[in-house]
């Protein structure tokens, strides 16, 4: 029976609305009891340990050694490629089913099998590059309403081109981990002079991320067709963006530290193979796109995706649910065209989609649109209002794909902001 089979089941007992069904099967990077970093597969509430197994003799594909699995990024195993990830989800996939006794009857689950509560995880990649695009044409369309003409919202090269640009990867934090407000110049409309201090307007934006393995030579491009072949898998993200210190820094050469202080991952990779069932069709694309970005099938992937604001000590107030399918430009159009001039990418490589809006208020992935640039506040379930993030609030991500009884999620983004340095 297939990884991705509705039918499959596993020995373990999983809640039906756990995003870590035996049809996931998603990758991070764990330590526990004081032992080193190594590589987790998360199912149901457990987090099974690989290097364990492989000692245990369970994964002899020929492709693997024990290093691949005791390391502190994901980046040594994902180096094997697509085919070897690919075998590696299927052969855990076949120890984790009801059709296999081999792990069920094992005396030594404790050893390779931990409940998720009870393990520390960390940064999943080495992070080499991080590039974020401008791909929902809903997000686009809104923002250029709000800051430049509404009959022209779009500029003149956005339906021709996955629109991005390179940010900064040692920024990049895991989930839970704290950031700190940033800092900036700004000049609002009612200053003559720019002034200097933390950003008022800190703002989420709502996105997904892919992580690539090793590309082609410096030189030559992916194309679209082949595009799947080089992402590894997906982690829900979020863009931290400060928009008052954006708007005064973003002419002439785009965001510098509006956008460098932090990014926030969650700490699973969800697989390609794993969101396979879930892809969809797109947008029409209109005008007709270059050659190098046509593709063949679907290229969207239906993700359910939800933002919470939690003031400190209070309940969240949900602000936004969007989807993943929303998006103009689709990943493989925005590998091949991250390439097409030869530019290589190498494994652990991460790709931002670009904040996801979709068609209505409450699909809207950033404060920016919600709150309508501040001229709309959000209320929240204690009775307070939002424009824009607060210190102490901790801001919430989850993501999710679910058809025919299966689902297959991300877990989550959390991270709580605290006043500048």
């Amino acid at each position: 029976m297939e990884a991705n089979d509705p039918r499959k089941k596993s020995w373990i007992d999983i809640e039906s609305s756990s995003d870590f069904s035996i049809q996931n099967l998603p990758f991070g990077i764990f330590s526990n009891n004081g032992n080193p970093k190594r590589v987790g597969v998360a199912i149901g509430d457990y987090v099974l340990d690989l290097a364990a197994l492989y000692d245990l003799g369970f994964l002899d594909l020929g492709k693997y050694a024990r290093s691949h699995f005791e390391s502190e990024y994901l980046n040594c195993m994902m180096k094997i490629g697509k085919q070897g990830t690919t075998e590696l989800r299927n052969r855990i996939s076949h120890l984790l089913s009801t059709d296999c006794d081999d792990l069920k009857l094992s005396t030594k689950k404790d050893v390779f099998l931990h409940k998720q509560e009870s393990v520390t995880m960390h940064l999943p990649v080495e992070i080499g590059d991080y590039t974020d695009f401008y791909s929902s044409q809903d997000h686009a369309r809104n923002v250029g309403t709000m800051f430049r003409d509404p009959d022209n919202a779009l500029l003149p090269n956005w339906k021709h081109i996955p629109v991005g640009y390179h940010g900064r990867s040692s920024s990049i934090v895991l989930s839970g981990e704290p950031i700190h407000r940033p800092k900036g110049q700004m000049k609002p409309k009612d200053q003559t002079e720019p002034s200097f201090g933390p950003c008022k307007l800190l703002d989420f934006e709502l996105e997904m991320a892919f992580v690539t393995f090793n590309g082609k030579p410096m030189g030559q491009s992916i194309s679209t067709g082949e595009a799947e072949d080089y992402i590894f898998g997906m982690v829900i993200f979020n863009d931290w963006s400060a928009r008052d210190i954006q708007t005064w820094e973003y002419v002439p050469l785009g965001p510098f530290l509006a956008k460098n202080f932090a990014s926030s991952i969650s700490p699973w990779i969800v697989t390609m193979d794993a969101l396979e069932p879930f892809k969809v069709a797109g947008s029409n694309q209109e005008p007709k796109v270059f050659p190098y970005l046509e593709f063949d099938g679907n290229k969207n992937i239906d993700i359910n995706l939800e933002v919470l604001i939690e003031p400190e000590g209070q309940e969240a107030t949900c602000v936004s649910n969007s989807n993943y399918k929303y998006m103009y430009w689709n990943y493989a159009q925005q590998l091949a065209h991250h390439t097409i001039n030869g530019c290589p990418i190498r494994v652990g490589d991460m790709m931002a989609s670009g904040t996801i809006s979709g068609p209505v208020p409450t699909s809207y992935g950033s404060m920016l649109e919600i709150s309508w640039r501040g001229t709309k506040p959000v209320s929240m379930n204690d009775g307070s209002e939002r424009k824009f993030i607060q210190d102490h609030d901790s801001v919430i991500m989850r993501a999710y794909s679910e058809k025919n009884g299966v689902r297959v999620g991300f877990g989550e983004v959390n991270s709580k902001v605290l006043p500048a340095s």
